[in-house]
């Protein structure tokens, strides 16, 4: 009989946290959240991505009121843009109430395009309060890095998952999803994006998955597509893997067209 559980190797932190057992934790970031989906009869996902840093409207409107009234040109020219950038904010969370109503109001057994960010703040977060405000059920696939807060307090509690390596998060993200928002952001959005579109245009991911680029101005400036084309680094049917949207409706719209069309059919829908 076993006295001690560390006698174990299951059991045994050090051992789960060393190299050896590297497999085995990758193992549980597929289970685990397999687990949780299955458990809330989730069949698919409409995944938000975007900068953590764009603040609310209510925040940005706060740090212009508190700042000093003697701040530089610089730093008001910085907070006025910033209060610029909370639209994406109250975007993020429109469009991810529209589509939580619509989903709730299916006729299927099954919960189906539920919300689904990086958990974090900033677009994330707008996302799933969305999607709260809407009574849906809210996900959030955190991940553990030293300088972001993880895991906002419109998650779906059991919903909230935590994750290791990105690359298991990443798996997580497009497993499920039927439909991609992509928000203005950073470093962390622009590998999301084009991580996925790799893999749609390599045939690695064969399901048809409409993206919306929400942010007309930033897309534009961010990324010049028609000179990749004309470089020759991507082709002209490749932008048609994207769609680019400035507003709320149209974004709605455009997602509701086309999942109805990829997934719903005969006379109950």
């Amino acid at each position: 009989m076993i006295k001690n559980k560390k006698e174990r190797f299951y059991y045994d932190k050090d051992f789960l946290s060393s190299g050896d057992a590297r497999v085995l934790r990758i193992i549980a970031e597929y289970y685990g959240p397999r687990q949780r989906f299955n458990s809330y009869h989730v069949e698919d996902t409409i995944v938000f991505f975007g900068s953590a840093r764009i603040k609310s409207p209510e925040q940005a409107q706060q740090a212009i009121d508190d700042a000093a009234a003697d701040i530089n040109t610089k730093e008001t020219a910085r907070l006025q843009h910033q209060l610029e950038m909370s639209q994406y904010y109250q975007d993020s969370r429109d469009l991810a109430y529209k589509l939580t109503v619509w989903s709730k109001n299916l006729k299927d057994n099954k919960r189906r395009f539920i919300i689904t960010s990086g958990g974090g703040p900033g677009i994330m977060e707008a996302a799933n309060q969305g999607a709260s405000e809407a009574k849906g059920l809210a996900c959030g696939l955190n991940i553990t890095i030293p300088f972001e807060q993880s895991g906002n307090k419109y998650i779906t509690p059991d919903l909230n998952m935590q994750f290791h390596y990105f690359f298991m998060r990443k798996f997580w993200f497009l497993y499920l999803a039927k439909a991609l928002v992509v928000f203005p952001g950073g470093f962390g959005t622009l590998d999301e994006l084009m991580e996925l579109v790799t893999l749609i245009q390599t045939q690695k991911i064969k399901k048809d998955i409409p993206i919306v680029l929400f942010g007309k101005d930033f897309w534009n400036n961010v990324i010049n597509w028609d000179y990749m084309v004309k470089a020759g680094t991507i082709a002209a049917e490749d932008l048609k893997l994207f769609h680019i949207i400035d507003d709320v409706d149209e974004a709605y719209d455009y997602l509701i067209k086309n999942l109805m069309a990829q997934h719903f059919k005969g006379p109950n829908f």
